[in-house]
């Protein structure tokens, strides 16, 4: 352990430095980081705030790298939500080759996505439900989380879609290609680290299974692990503390033409946030400030 020496952000003076990487949450990001930008600091930021801003880039930097160019109209630079991240990741260089039509995507995502509380929430409840005299009532998630699943993440929409599947569908298009179809169903599981993802893709062009393996083998940030195979595949707590985003069970779909299954699993406190963030840094210091 470390200890860090902080500053009051109501009094620090962003002025001469180059980079500030925010996660302070949307409300606190508001109030300070127009402040930095105004005085010449790139704000890199975790939160939501900026990411549907269309003077704002949407960066994943094994994605659209060449995006960060346009921090300049803002000083702001965007980092997307965890469960896109990690898609887009292992869309982009399928994408390249046989253009994405429609994506459906179901997702299993773990705890930490709600941060601390939602951790500590899984936690009690499990220990609960051996203790018949304890009881925790969810106060994180919307119903108990120990041994079950929710199938809402945020709050709804008048479609009846959750503003997380909705986050999925326009980043993506933001992200990747406008004209990408995506629907998303996102799912809360009782799982700590590491998001889950069911991935359908239907392209314009064949793609054989085969082929498509070894593209992603070839990727930037993506391991692939798809041995077919009892336990030839990755799960959840087998990236906890890993930087690549993981892809199992490539096959096509033989329901409609063109169309493809995988799975996608990473670590969304690695990928889904503070190594994106991170990259971002380092996309910024090497094509923009020189700095690296």
């Amino acid at each position: 352990d470390k200890t860090l020496k902080t500053k009051d952000i109501d009094q620090f003076d962003f002025t001469g430095w180059d980079i500030a990487l925010f996660a302070i949450g949307s409300e606190a990001t508001k109030t300070y980081a127009p402040r930095a930008a105004a005085a010449g600091c790139v704000v890199i930021d975790n939160s939501s705030l900026y990411r549907y801003d269309p003077d704002v880039p949407l960066i994943v930097p094994e994605v659209n790298a060449d995006a960060v160019h346009g921090y300049s109209k803002k000083n702001i630079i965007a980092n997307p939500n965890c469960s896109t991240a990690q898609m887009v990741v292992a869309l982009k260089p399928l994408h390249d080759r046989a253009r994405i039509k429609r994506v459906v995507v179901s997702t299993y995502q773990s705890v930490s996505g709600a941060g601390k509380e939602g951790m500590d929430e899984l936690w009690d409840q499990t220990k609960a439900v051996y203790n018949p005299t304890s009881e925790v009532p969810p106060k994180k998630f919307q119903k108990q989380i120990a041994f079950n699943i929710i199938p809402q993440i945020d709050v709804f929409m008048e479609d009846g879609s959750t503003k997380e599947e909705w986050k999925m569908v326009v980043e993506t298009k933001k992200i990747l290609d406008p004209a990408i179809k995506v629907t998303a169903t996102c799912v809360r599981v009782p799982v700590f680290v590491g998001h889950s993802e069911a991935i359908n893709i239907e392209f314009e062009d064949f793609l054989d299974e085969d082929e498509a393996r070894d593209i992603l083998r070839e990727a930037p940030g993506v391991m692939v692990i798809d041995k077919r195979e009892p336990g030839g595949y990755v799960t959840p707590i087998e990236c906890v503390g890993d930087y690549a985003t993981f892809i199992s069970r490539i096959r096509q779909d033989g329901t409609i033409e063109n169309g493809l299954n995988l799975w996608c699993v990473s670590d969304n406190l690695r990928k889904g946030a503070a190594l994106n963030a991170v990259q971002i840094a380092e996309v910024l210091g090497q094509k923009v400030l020189q700095k690296g």
